[in-house]
């Protein structure tokens, strides 16, 4: 949808008691914005609030369901490097929306927090998303404390975010809240009957017991220490190790390192590299075991999904993975770059099935009372309600 003429804008009729809830977004082709920012106003109460969404750049993939939610989606086509007139197009776009609230998101979205006071803009919401958005460097730090007086509330989607927001940015810690990303419980379910077929044949036999991750293939991502703990447990002898299988989904400068380091073995025949994937949720349900190594993380959305499917999760005790995991009720935390102990942890799952349904399902309770949609739309819904005053009151402090 091309950029339009502030005098154009119009948004879906709401009888004047809805109020307006203005997002800006850098694009709508980020699993953030695509799926956490659609699924957030999917759970608000549509007679409570309104929403239109102002993205920088143009790029999109579910332009299409924002619309059929009501949502008006406004391009502002910023072009490359600097360019100073699409500050001006987003004053003109705020001053004739007139919202009640801009919310705001990561680094990309902090000068919209200025236009928006400029513009008349009486509430303004700024939310940070992860650790790569966040700690940007002294320049990023220092933008942040220089707006930090405009901003009324601001969200985190971890412990560790809202730390470093109260002591590195200088919010007082009443005006922050801890908000986990959401997960869709439906998508995202245990398996109910035999693993699918997936991968090459072979790779999956009955007994089998898959070991599985989820994300993009980097340095940071860590994904060679889970290869090397498969490899050392494929090599030993213990009988219910013969049994295990890897699967890798995603890609990235890391993945033919990866499978480099198999082939050397002679075990690419028992893992599976499919690269980037869109049937995440059914690939989550052929695995027995869901395992993050990263060297650092903020609240994984990855780990979650995997939560809601019933897997166990052995994880590096990093940053939220520690707020998510539960050692010996949902998963196992392990130092990062700790072959011998990531591979321990695995060979517990692998050896002892029954370890590995309990924590599963236990995994998968804490995240539909903690982590379901309805659970990050509530929280978010305290925010804006305390914010604008809306019915029903609802008191604001640090949302958990």
């Amino acid at each position: 949808m091309g950029a339009q003429h502030p005098a154009a804008l119009s948004l879906p009729e709401s009888g004047g008691a809805a109020r307006l809830v203005v997002h800006v977004v850098d694009a709508l082709d980020t699993a953030q914005a695509e799926h956490g920012l659609l699924n957030l106003i999917r759970h608000l109460p549509p007679g409570r609030y309104r929403h239109a969404v102002v993205c920088l750049h143009d790029r999109g993939g579910c332009e299409g369901e924002m619309r059929e939610h009501g949502v008006e989606i406004v391009n502002l086509h910023k072009g490359v490097g600097r360019d100073p007139l699409y500050y001006v197009r987003m004053f003109g776009v705020l001053r004739a929306l007139r919202p009640d609230l801009v919310h705001t998101r990561n680094g990309t979205g902090l000068p919209a927090q200025a236009v928006a006071a400029l513009a008349g803009v009486r509430l303004r919401v700024h939310a940070e998303h992860g650790r790569a958005t966040a700690h940007g460097g002294v320049p990023a730090r220092i933008l942040r404390r220089l707006l930090c007086p405009l901003i009324d509330h601001f969200i985190a989607v971890s412990g560790d975010l809202e730390q470093w927001l109260i002591e590195s940015v200088g919010a007082e810690p009443a005006r922050v809240s801890q908000i986990a990303n959401g997960v869709d419980t439906v998508q995202f379910h245990p398996r109910l009957g035999p693993s699918a077929a997936v991968g090459p044949p072979g790779f999956m036999r009955d007994g089998v017991f898959v070991v599985g991750s989820v994300g993009r293939m980097d340095d940071p991502a860590n994904h060679t220490t889970l290869v090397e703990a498969f490899l050392r447990l494929i090599a030993s002898p213990h009988p219910a190790h013969q049994r295990l299988r890897l699967l890798l989904v995603g890609d990235g400068p890391a993945r033919t390192e990866c499978q480099a380091l198999l082939h050397r073995a002679g075990a690419a025949a028992r893992a599976w590299l499919p690269g980037d994937r869109a049937d995440i949720p059914q690939l989550l349900r052929a695995m027995d075991l869901f395992v993050l190594t990263s060297l650092a993380e903020d609240r994984s959305h990855a780990i979650l999904q995997a939560m809601a499917t019933g897997l166990p999760v052995v994880a590096s005790a990093v940053g939220g993975n520690t707020e998510l995991v539960h050692p010996g009720f949902t998963g196992i935390l392990v130092p990062p770059m700790a072959t011998d102990l990531l591979a321990s942890a695995i060979a517990d799952y692998c050896r002892i099935p029954e370890l590995a349904t309990r924590h599963g399902a236990r995994a998968r309770s804490q995240v539909i009372a903690r982590h379901s949609m309805p659970a990050m739309a509530r929280d978010y819904l305290a925010v804006y309600d305390a914010l604008t005053g809306s019915e029903p009151p609802v008191r604001m402090g640090r949302v958990r």
